[in-house]
């Protein structure tokens, strides 16, 4: 059974839409990556939708991993990343697709972004599936965006807040505490 809906959300970006703009992405990554076999690494735990709808997206052989990371404590950034050096798998020389759910501060991409060439990945991408209407704590780009949202607090489709609401289809938005 899905999350139950959240108290006095809204739909910001509805299922049919989600799944209309995952297919245009996964036709754009597998125009750039023809010929080759991109790894796609997703983050953790919110990508988890996004990351698996994608992959059956593109039209390439790839790989995947995940790797699990942590900035946030409620609905605040922390501005620390915990989990970096959890990566495992072998890097030199491959392409790498970092898959994620928000571009929100940019610190989270940043610093991943930066591990992985550190690590010897040959080309890092990130596609995101929204990217916040915000100045960025550090300066990140996102190569593939699927939408721009309002900076507001969203939930669904693997978004969460306290762990609550990642099952919704939708993505809604969630009123602020001043809002609810």
């Amino acid at each position: 059974m899905a999350d139950s809906l959240p108290p006095q959300s809204h739909i910001l970006l509805s299922e049919a839409r989600i799944q209309a703009r995952v297919r245009e992405l996964g036709e754009q990554i597998t125009d750039h990556y023809r010929g080759r076999q991109p790894l796609l690494l997703g983050v953790m735990n919110g990508a988890l939708f996004f990351l698996a709808d994608l992959l059956r997206a593109i039209d390439l052989p790839t790989e995947m991993t995940t790797i699990r990371l942590a900035s946030y404590s409620g609905t605040l950034s922390t501005g620390r990343i915990l989990g970096l050096d959890a990566l495992e798998q072998p890097l030199a020389g491959k392409p790498v697709l970092i898959v994620d759910d928000i571009l929100d501060t940019g610190l989270t991409l940043a610093e991943l972004a930066g591990r992985l060439r550190d690590l010897g990945a040959e080309d890092v991408r990130i596609c995101v599936l929204l990217s916040k209407q915000r100045p960025l704590s550090r300066p990140v780009h996102a190569d593939w965006i699927g939408f721009d949202i309002p900076d507001v607090f969203v939930v669904g489709y693997g978004l969460d807040h306290d762990g609550q609401y990642r099952g919704l289809r939708d993505i809604r938005e969630l009123p602020s505490p001043a809002q609810a």
